[in-house]
């Protein structure tokens, strides 16, 4: 009930009601061209999900999520983002004013997004949020940001955070 995010909540709803989502359903249900995605934004929510193979309609294996085990549930600092406060927000506001980091561009604070400056699925979240582990930025530069890294060799292999660190998209 707490998850009102779109994309997450349609793939929750979807696997309370049949039991399981495929990729198949997530594309052509909802029309999410890139399912991983809408799968990670429900484990980033806290909610484990596990990954299989089922047959799609074209007889070729395709994944397919379902709720985790929860008996099997191992809590570790990737498990679940934590909610980012106003109060980070506004620290970085009166250091750097209403201003998308990428873009160097004044915005309205309200189109503002807290970023983190190392993706949380490399870093995580530390037990103490500081503020100078994020940055604000429009939605066009988050997008930009997120593809960018989600593309480096370094997220899909790597994870290492000394890298990201060094990288434009952590301090442009």
């Amino acid at each position: 009930m707490s998850v009102t995010d779109k994309r997450p909540k349609t793939v929750i709803d979807h696997i309370l009601k049949h039991g399981l989502i495929t990729t198949d359903e997530l594309k052509s249900l909802y029309g999410y061209n890139h399912p991983p995605r809408a799968a990670r934004d429900v484990r980033e929510k806290g909610i484990s999900l596990e990954t299989f193979r089922v047959d799609g309609p074209d007889g070729r294996k395709i994944a397919a999520y379902r709720f985790a085990d929860p008996s099997k549930i191992k809590f570790r600092r990737f498990d679940g983002r934590t909610g980012l406060s106003k109060e980070i927000r506004d620290k970085l506001i009166v250091k750097y004013g209403c201003r998308c980091f990428i873009y160097l561009e004044e915005i309205n604070q309200r189109d503002l997004q807290i970023d983190h400056r190392v993706p949380y699925e490399i870093a995580g979240d530390a037990n103490e949020l500081n503020p100078d582990d994020f940055m604000l930025l429009c939605g066009s530069a988050n997008r930009a940001k997120s593809w960018s890294c989600e593309h480096c060799a370094n997220w899909q292999t790597g994870k290492k955070r000394e890298i990201c660190l060094s990288c434009y998209w952590a301090f442009p």
